[in-house]
């Protein structure tokens, strides 16, 4: 009993190390546009308010294969649970068995040998052997070391981390989704922006060639309006592919055919706006959120119990192997409870003398945990940085926002301007086609810019480690966004 009570294995399992600078109440990046306490919502997405965006979420996480594939290797990680806890058990079989032999010269019985005298004649008897039972066998390795208590820790351990990965493959995912409507959304605005710039610039060139036919112009200028115009239609090739190439990526996303969801997607809509306050969190509740440092964790506890596992092979083994049956020489005997048979077979095992095998295993085994908290360290580290990059990025998105919605309302005046003095004669109808080009290149720009803040937006979700939470409708912490004035969002004051 002494033995049994001193012979537990591994070291205990004291929690992952902690970050001096993760301790800290704020994020160093976040800007006046963060607000700590407000509500963190799993479905991010929703806070951009588009009804297609929410259908496209919705049918990505159910249906994309990447999430499929992580859900079954959650239950395959749960399978090997089931199994290294059963192992801990008895295992009891059933068995039959009937043997035939005919050996000779193997003189089974009890009288003279062959030959001599008193022997019987015939001696084929005595060289068969026939043998009949039917029972059961049990063996059962007692734990008292603890290698296979520590061996079921270990699984479980990875089991959970198959689960913060597929939580994570959901994070994935969602802002994959989320970026690439964004973009598709940016490349329809900027199609039809550049169609008009086309238009115009159609125009342009025709005014010009009148006025090179009438002498008033010399041939190049009639060059530069026709390069400009075949630069535009490269353009709009541009526009069309890339607006092709993000409706694919989302079928894909959602678990379809490229082309299965060009219904969906083809209406225009605008460029979603993030919400106007951004909810973060501080970064120790990043730590706890986040999938990632999750399973980096799960995975440091699974190596930490290892160790157990390996030291486990320095005590003494102890197995039993136990044996029931009913049987004899003939094939009736299975059916006489008189001839019913048991045997016990306790074994101790130890290992003595192994040349250092077990000491490099431990070895092993405690350098693997070491590695695993490295790599706990590394993860947690790296999800700081984007947190703080993915803030310090917005605030600057925001900024310039603000500047180039600026730009465009001074080309909107411009535009008014020049309306007010070709109709009074002042300029031609060239020069005002310019000026209409140039409000359109301001829009697509500013176009560019919201896609950005709104992609800076979702890096922040993603960094947050959002986008896995399956809320019930009563825990739900998601905020339904208020109708936003896409101008009043871009003032510079708001930067």
């Amino acid at each position: 009993m002494a033995l049994l009570a001193g012979c537990m294995s591994g070291p205990d399992y004291a929690g992952p190390p902690q970050l001096a600078t993760a301790a800290s109440d704020a994020f160093v990046r976040a800007g006046p546009e963060i607000d700590p306490s407000a509500p963190i919502a799993g479905d991010w997405w929703t806070l951009l308010g588009d009804p297609v965006l929410n259908d496209l979420e919705a049918r990505a996480l159910v249906g994309n294969p990447g999430v499929a594939a992580a859900r079954a290797r959650i239950e395959q990680a749960r399978a090997s649970v089931r199994q290294e806890r059963a192992n801990r058990l008895p295992a009891v079989a059933a068995q039959a068995t009937a043997v035939q032999a005919n050996i000779p010269g193997l003189d089974i019985g009890s009288g003279p040998p062959p030959g001599s005298p008193g022997a019987p004649a015939d001696t084929e008897e005595q060289d068969s052997v026939s043998v009949y039972n039917v029972g059961l066998n049990a063996n059962w390795e007692i734990d008292f070391a603890g290698g296979q208590a520590q061996r079921v820790e270990a699984i479980n351990a990875q089991a959970a981390a198959s689960v913060a990965n597929a939580e994570d493959a959901k994070v994935q995912l969602a802002a994959e989704v989320a970026r690439a409507y964004v973009s598709l959304r940016e490349a329809q605005g900027r199609l039809e922006l550049v169609e008009r710039e086309r238009e115009l610039q159609q125009q342009i060139l025709e005014l010009t060639y009148q006025r090179y036919t009438q002498g008033t112009l010399p041939l190049f200028p009639v060059g530069d309006a026709n390069a400009e115009l075949e630069l535009l239609k490269s353009q709009i090739a541009e526009a069309q592919a890339d607006i092709d190439v993000f409706k694919d990526a989302l079928a894909v996303l959602a678990g379809e055919a490229p082309g299965a969801l060009d219904g969906l997607l083809l209406a225009q809509a605008e460029i979603p706006l993030p919400p106007e306050r951004v909810a973060v969190g501080d970064p120790a509740a990043l730590i706890a959120r986040r999938p990632d440092v999750r399973a980096a964790e799960r995975m440091l506890a699974a190596a930490n119990a290892r160790i157990g596992v390996a030291e486990a092979a320095r005590f003494p083994k102890l197995s039993f192997m136990g044996i029931l049956g009913l049987g004899g020489s003939e094939p009736d005997d299975i059916l006489d409870p008189g001839n019913l048979s048991a045997i016990a077979l306790p074994r101790l095992q130890w290992n003595l003398l192994d040349f250092g095998r077990t000491a490099a295993s431990i070895d092993q085994a405690e350098s693997a945990r070491d590695e695993a908290e490295a790599r706990y360290l590394e993860v947690v580290m790296g999800a700081l940085r984007d947190a703080e990059q993915s803030l310090a990025r917005f605030g600057q998105q925001r900024a310039n926002v603000a500047a180039l919605a600026q730009i465009s309302r001074q080309a909107d005046t411009a535009v008014e301007l020049n309306e007010q003095r070709r109709a009074a004669g002042v300029i031609s109808q060239g020069e005002l086609n310019t000026s209409i080009r140039k409000r359109e290149q301001a829009r697509a720009n500013l176009d560019r810019a919201i896609a950005a803040m709104t992609n800076g937006w979702i890096a922040i979700q993603k960094s947050l480690g959002l986008g896995w939470v399956e809320l019930s409708r009563d825990n739900r912490t998601s905020v339904e966004p208020a109708p936003v004035d896409r101008k009043s969002v871009m003032k510079p004051e708001q930067s």
